[in-house]
């Protein structure tokens, strides 16, 4: 007798046989318990996950000679006929390969005839997605009333492309992906009863390649059992697959961890011998390094994808999880490039360099620059410390003997904490180093307005247009009333009189919910009723919006006029043909409130 792939041979034949998708198995079992049988089913999932078994085993059910059941004899006729793909009423139609409309049409013209012998005809379109517009509209009318001796059974990879008429007409269920644990017992169980020998290790690796798809699994262990010479051992399997044993990934991942790149590249050459899936191989280290991610946010958590957990928990520790966290994004980008690349070493050893290239520079590195190449820089004294006095310590620390590509772009988003007045460059060999002058000290800018004089206590003041930017500040409102009282000037008519002045371009401002709870605030604060009256001006006024408006516009031509007379700034853009981004330039907090 010819060899059968294991595959058919073990392709279970009731539903206690199948592995999984017991979401499926419990509504059928159910249904067929209980007779409530729907005339059309939609198996859908990806391949290999049993939608042909499933709906094979179902006709066994509604012809099986014992009766309709969920639990065929297996022994009857029927049941036979049906294992050995030769029962006439099981019609099975490959929709790929017949998706004209006339095809659909001859195969409608059988449905009225009664089943020749069995209990049902049962027709089972396999890809149905593949049908036609017109082969779908022939088939909807009979899906929706068929003959009551018919059912269908559709399967698809693709339910999207099924047009939804005729998913309303079906009882839908989606066979999800086996997990690779449920697929190894699987390939343990049928190695067993093969009396073949296998290592547990090599059947997870085939469960995993087989991407949750059981008989992708299997097929790949009929490949194992060719290439083993009848065993199945984790070396052999590994060959076969181009797959990288767990202790080599770990030296690799420990390597770039180290920043130790000869010692990557020697790896990486000595792996290259074996013609390794690089693709396949960065995606298995991607998986290491979630699991270490995840060990270091959960490590109470017991399931990782590797067995060394030793050697995991030691790079969890050694890794920062910053750097983990860059490590899998440059992983996944690398990976999805991989096709791209005209050498597959090459592009597997690029993704393993820019790993550590960006790793993130060691904290205060910038300052540990030799004292030849950066100038000492005083400290600004106190009264110089402006918002545009610090840009140039930053720029200085940043290109102090570096040397950038042509046209570097002077990109000021990245400076101090507000000043944005960075350099964006990669990293480049050094040259010869250069003094640095240091930049001009700047004034901050101070308001127009004149410093104000010390606040009485809240419950005697007088509200006028001397203290109002600060009774303001102090105000407990939000919202609208605020912005009231930040476009107003008041005009004091007594202790607990008070009227303000509103632009008209604010009015809106002036609606009496804003005003009453305004009102309500000011008598909060100063602890005594007030008579608060709103009245609209004709021409601009001081308020403290204004106030704030002309400081904030005042504060950012300081900062940009520092970052355009920097001596750095001006180096980078005669030298390296730099432009300063200009609408990136932020003023630097100074420490002091400007904020009404």
């Amino acid at each position: 007798m010819s060899y059968q792939v294991l595959a058919r041979k073990w392709r279970p034949r009731s539903f206690a046989e199948v592995a999984g998708q017991e979401h499926v198995l419990r509504a059928l079992i159910n249904a067929l318990d209980t007779g409530r049988l729907h005339h059309a089913y939609l198996f859908t999932g990806t391949r290999g996950v049993g939608k042909t078994t499933l709906a094979r085993i179902l006709a066994k059910c509604l012809n099986c000679e014992t009766g309709v059941t969920s639990s065929p004899c297996g022994s009857c006729r029927a049941c036979t006929e049906i294992d050995e793909g030769r029962f006439l009423d099981l019609i099975e139609i490959d929709a790929a390969s017949r998706t004209g409309v006339d095809d659909t049409r001859d195969l409608l013209d059988n449905v009225a005839y009664a089943p020749s012998m069995g209990r049902f005809k049962v027709y089972l379109i396999d890809e149905v997605h593949m049908f036609s517009r017109s082969s779908f509209n022939a088939l909807l009318k009979t899906l929706e009333e068929p003959p009551e001796h018919v059912k269908f059974v559709l399967a698809t990879t693709d339910p999207q492309k099924v047009p939804v008429t005729v998913l309303s007409r079906c009882l839908q269920f989606n066979l999800k992906r086996f997990p690779v644990v449920t697929i190894a017992n699987q390939l343990q169980r049928v190695l067993e009863a093969e009396s073949v020998p296998a290592e547990r290790t090599a059947l997870e690796t085939l469960a995993q390649a087989g991407e949750g798809s059981m008989r992708d699994a299997m097929s790949l262990l009929d490949q194992a059992l060719a290439f083993g010479a009848g065993a199945v051992t984790a070396t052999d399997v590994q060959r076969m697959l181009g797959a990288v044993d767990e202790p080599a990934r770990f030296d690799l991942l420990e390597a770039v961890a180290s920043g130790d790149a000869s010692a990557v590249l020697a790896k990486v050459a000595s792996l290259d011998e074996f013609a390794p899936d690089y693709e396949a191989l960065l995606g298995d280290i991607v998986s290491m390094l979630h699991a270490i991610a995840i060990h270091q946010s959960v490590p109470e958590v017991a399931e990782h994808p590797v067995n060394d957990t030793a050697r995991l928990q030691a790079l969890a520790e050694t890794i920062p999880p910053e750097d983990v966290q860059l490590f899998y994004q440059i992983g996944l980008v690398g990976r999805r490039d991989q096709p791209l690349v005209p050498v597959a070493r090459h592009g597997f050893e690029m993704t393993l360099l820019r790993m550590m290239a960006f790793r993130p520079a060691e904290r205060g590195a910038l300052d540990s620059a030799p004292a030849a190449a950066v100038a000492p820089t005083p400290a600004p004294a106190p009264a110089t410390t402006g918002p545009a006095a610090r840009p140039a310590d930053q720029l200085r620390a940043a290109v102090a003997g570096s040397q950038a590509p042509k046209a570097a772009r002077v990109d000021t988003s990245r400076a101090a904490p507000e000043t944005r007045g960075a350099v964006e460059m990669e990293h480049a060999p050094p040259q010869t180093a250069q003094p640095v002058v240091s930049a001009p000290a700047v004034t901050p800018v101070q308001s127009s307005a004149a410093p104000p004089a010390p606040i009485a206590p809240a419950a005697a003041l007088e509200l006028n247009a001397d203290n109002w930017t600060e009774i303001v500040a102090a105000l407990p409102v939000k919202g609208m009333p605020l912005q009231l009282a930040m476009h107003s000037v008041p005009q004091s008519r007594g202790a607990n009189a008070v009227t303000l002045q509103l632009p008209q371009a604010h009015q809106h401002l002036a609606a009496p919910a804003f005003c009453e709870r305004l009102q309500a605030s000011l008598e909060s604060y100063l602890g005594r009723s007030v008579s608060l009256d709103v009245q609209l001006a004709t021409s601009e006024l001081a308020s403290p919006a204004q106030q704030k408006a002309l400081d904030v516009e005042a504060r950012q031509r300081q900062a940009e006029q520092a970052i355009y007379n920097d001596p750095v700034v001006q180096q980078l853009q005669n030298r390296f043909d730099g432009e300063v981004q200009a609408d990136s330039i932020r003023p630097v907090d100074d420490g002091a409130d400007h904020t009404p």
